[in-house]
């Protein structure tokens, strides 16, 4: 995290260096609220910036939509598309099989391949570029909420973007999802948190979900 002292922000955020790139900072720490004001940077480059984010978000919404027919013809889902990194941009790609068993180092392989193809001829990325491929792994991240439906009696972890009931994370059991809110168990009291609210969230690693990862597997 960054430290606290006015110093320690600005070094941190590369303030006062030459080499300093404030595009490269938001990308990579995606929190230009925090990192913005502490550094005492102007509100019209902290609306920039801003707007920087969202662009980025955009462009990764528009990778994931022109990959996505092609993955699931293959029998892949994308999980999450990240981009960071200027001016050689990093995508990041996270997919899983549909049938839900492990995803193999030749299946990132071939689905490299095919992106690359498919990116060449879309070029939705402009100037040079590195594609990531990679897995979820067993404690995954959950992005959608029919990953929250989709894990519902499993141990999870919960960010909010902001204190909701005085506190900002969570971990419990998923009890589904209610409407527009993720239910979950947190010591014995059921805690509903908006999508909308939510920063981050991953399973927690168990006995339970090593062995259902591991049935599918033998499926």
């Amino acid at each position: 995290g960054l430290r606290e002292d006015e110093e320690g922000v600005k070094k941190a955020c590369g303030a006062g260096r030459d080499d300093y790139d404030p595009v490269t900072w938001i990308l990579r720490t995606w929190r230009p609220d925090r990192v913005l004001f502490e550094c005492g940077l102007p509100a019209p480059f902290f609306c920039f910036s801003a707007k920087l984010v969202e662009m980025a978000a955009e462009k990764n919404f528009e990778i994931e939509r022109l990959v996505t027919p092609a993955l699931e013809a293959m029998g892949f889902s994308v999980v999450r598309v990240r981009s960071t990194g200027q001016p050689e941009r990093t995508v990041q790609i996270m997919v899983e099989l549909l049938d839900g068993s492990t995803v193999t180092v030749e299946d990132c392989s071939v689905i490299s391949r095919a992106v690359s193809a498919l990116l060449d001829v879309e070029d939705p990325i402009t100037g040079a570029y590195s594609l990531e491929i990679s897995s979820p792994g067993i404690d995954r991240p959950l992005i959608k909420r029919c990953d929250f439906e989709r894990y519902a009696g499993h141990v999870a972890k919960i960010e909010t973007r902001r204190p909701l009931a005085g506190r900002k994370r969570f971990r419990g059991l998923l009890c589904g999802v209610d409407g527009d809110d993720v239910r979950i168990d947190v010591e014995g009291g059921i805690t509903a948190i908006p999508l909308v609210e939510i920063a981050a969230a991953k399973l927690v690693l168990t006995d339970e979900l090593i062995a259902e990862a591991m049935k599918a597997d033998q499926a």
